[in-house]
């Protein structure tokens, strides 16, 4: 990766970051699929897998969030958020093609899902996943080795 760009473990005390970063990020998205979009909701999804959760930084900056379940048979991307200021970088593109070249000496498949109409769905495509299946709120993409 880029020397401006870092992972760091997420902690506890990443909590307000994580729950302004998913509001920012998620809200539209979740709103249009009916999902909830309440304080608790966001809260309770930015606790969700805190173990596995890495902060993306920029510059020191803390600007995004990337949670990747880690197992055998594959890895699924459950989530990847960056600030809307700095979308449009090439930042989001950058961490996923890293998290994809060690998916590759791994030998994994990488999986994710992405709301209907989330904007993001052009990079994963751009990156090589494809869609395998869908449901009513979002499409299952996966990317092979």
């Amino acid at each position: 990766m880029n020397d401006a760009i870092r992972l760091r473990a997420a902690t506890p005390a990443d909590e307000p970051f994580l729950i302004r970063l998913r509001k920012l990020t998620m809200t539209a998205h979740l709103e249009r699929a009916g999902e909830p979009v309440d304080d608790e909701s966001h809260r309770l999804r930015a606790r969700s897998n805190l173990h596995i959760a890495q902060i993306v930084c920029c510059n020191g900056e803390d600007i995004g969030l990337i949670k990747l379940v880690r197992s055998e048979t594959g890895w699924h991307l459950q989530q990847l958020q960056i600030l809307p200021a700095y979308q449009g970088r090439g930042i989001g593109t950058e961490v996923i093609r890293a998290m994809l070249a060690e998916a590759r000496k791994a030998r994994v498949t990488v999986s994710l899902n992405v709301l209907h109409g989330n904007p993001a769905v052009h990079l994963y495509e751009r990156l090589g996943f494809q869609v395998t299946g869908q449901t009513s709120i979002e499409l299952n993409m996966t990317c092979r080795p």
